[in-house]
């Protein structure tokens, strides 16, 4: 008698080969009366057929199932990333463009781990969400609650990182908060990992991310910190206020005068890099955030969400049916979001689009101006205490 097996070995809805497996045997005749020795025959036999059925196991397990055993193996401790072709020729890249000791970064990278939960992560980001779902994540009692404190317990450094950068204190609180709860929630996966998996793993996005990794490796040579004791989010940000390498280098400032840029674990420092890094990308001071908007009539329909390069004056949206109360003759963009009792409608202007230069999801920095709007309420009930 003959049967069939077809075993699929790829990961994730069947990629990979299909190999099919023939077993046969044969049926056996009506047994005879066993005699004493034909007994002990038999017991041979058995343990003959035993060790048989263990090795035949064990070779299957060996030579038929190498993608599973590397999946078992990924989700484990993490696939090496030393041998991948992609990371070979970045070692050497770095080696020659900035001198790196080539037996350095062999070693470190014989120690770095492609980890396949960094991979889907990247997959299902908290950002999907409809708004009406996604508002409740960061704007709630318990982060108000502790942003206010947080504003307590800095008062002085965010009056001067405003006063410097032209950047209100109730955003600046806002973005810690929605980043790490204050400090908090750092992240646990090692930066180089996590840089490393997305620069030659994911390659959608492989470009920017294999950029951020020479970043890193240049700030930790700056800041002369072993590269593989960082961690951080699973897309390679960092500290308190989670900014990427790149970012980190180009706007990370020590603002307690201490001589050194520390975003992991000085508020002060974090506070003036905030303030610092949307100075860099434009913010406005003084200028319109966002307005509320109603849309009465056809014409605007279907013009939400266009992006950026889809900015009109005020005016001109009255004419296509969307009205707001704002009197700025400021350009802006019509968003849509997904509310709790159906579409709401905002006009953004170029302070929300600098937001989003930290996030670019609309609802990242919704959830940022909406927090920022909630703890300047709550401050100034306290005041008025």
């Amino acid at each position: 008698m003959k049967v069939k097996k077809t075993i699929n070995h790829g990961a994730h809805g069947g990629h990979g080969e299909d190999q099919t497996f023939v077993f046969e045997w044969f049926p056996r005749g009506p047994r005879a009366p066993r005699t004493p020795e034909g007994r002990l025959r038999a017991g041979s036999k058995v343990v003959h057929s035993l060790r048989r059925s263990c090795m035949l196991v064990l070779l299957f397990s060996l030579c038929c199932t190498p993608a599973l055993a590397k999946r078992v193996k990924v989700q484990e401790r993490g696939e090496p990333i030393a041998q991948l072709p992609e990371a070979v020729a970045f070692m050497e890249e770095m080696a020659l463009r900035h001198q790196f000791d080539r037996a350095d970064l062999a070693r470190l990278f014989g120690e770095a781990r492609l980890k396949e939960s960094i991979l889907k992560a990247m997959d299902r980001p908290a950002e999907i969400k409809p708004w009406r779902e996604y508002r409740p994540l960061f704007v709630e009692t318990r982060r108000i609650e502790r942003g206010v404190r947080f504003w307590e317990e800095h008062e002085a450094t965010l009056q001067r990182a405003e006063a410097q950068f032209g950047v209100p204190a109730s955003v600046i609180v806002a973005i810690i908060g929605v980043e790490t709860f204050y400090g908090r929630n750092t992240g646990a996966y090692r930066v180089v990992d996590a840089l490393a998996t997305l620069a030659f793993g994911y390659p959608k996005r492989a470009a920017y991310f294999r950029d951020e990794l020479e970043q890193y490796l240049l700030l930790t040579r700056e800041a002369d910190i072993p590269p593989l004791s960082i961690t951080g989010s699973y897309a390679g940000a960092m500290g308190i206020p989670q900014f990427m390498p790149s970012s980190y280098r180009n706007y990370g400032v020590d603002f307690d005068g201490d001589t050194h840029r520390d975003l992991w674990r000085n508020p002060v420092d974090a506070i003036g890099s905030v303030a610092r890094y949307f100075q860099g990308k434009g913010w406005q001071p003084g200028a319109p955030v966002l307005a509320p908007a109603t849309q009465a009539a056809e014409p605007g329909r279907g013009l939400a969400n266009r992006g950026w390069g889809y900015r009109m004056p005020l005016k001109a949206w009255g004419l296509v049916g969307v009205a707001s109360k704002s009197e700025t003759e400021d350009e802006a963009m019509l968003l849509e979001l997904a509310g709790v009792n159906g579409p709401e409608h905002w006009l953004a202007f170029e302070n929300f689009y600098v937001i989003t230069r930290y996030n670019h999801s609309f609802h990242y920095a919704m959830a940022v101006w909406e927090l920022s709007q909630a703890l300047e309420a709550a401050r100034g009930v306290q005041r008025q205490d």
